[in-house]
């Protein structure tokens, strides 16, 4: 009688090397994530029950090289801007500005404006203009 013992087949996975795969596709993706743009807005539109379309007006605020401002392309002066964009706001829901200032002029005429706007609970759109391809 032969009595032998059967040998067990090891299925064993070699995974030293798992952490070392881990730690580079986390590095990896870290540094891809650095690099999308943060600048993207996300929104939730909200849903209509009509399907009748609101076009809302913004109103325009300009100020041009030389450093006259203009409401709706009517000459204002810097101190009676406040309480004409007040009129003009007055009753409004969700009043919304488009601020076209001049590139030449100083960030502080901008800044004054904003603060305007923040005081008066408006919210400000900066009108830029897109670069041309050489």
């Amino acid at each position: 009688m032969n009595l032998s013992r059967r040998r067990k087949l090891s299925s064993h996975v070699e995974t030293s090397s798992m952490n070392d795969i881990m730690f580079f596709l986390m590095l990896f993706f870290l540094i891809v994530s650095t690099m999308v743009n943060p600048n993207i807005i996300k929104l939730m539109l909200p849903n209509a029950r009509s399907g009748k379309q609101a076009m809302k007006q913004p109103i325009t605020i300009s100020v041009n090289a030389a450093g006259q401002y203009f409401l709706d392309k009517v000459p204002v002066t810097p101190e009676t801007l406040e309480p004409a964009l007040a009129q003009k706001v007055q009753g409004l829901e969700s009043p919304t500005a488009v601020l076209r200032v001049d590139a030449s002029l100083n960030v502080q005429k901008l800044v004054d404006i904003l603060e305007i706007g923040n005081r008066l609970k408006i919210k400000m759109v900066m009108a830029t203009q897109a670069q041309q391809k050489a």
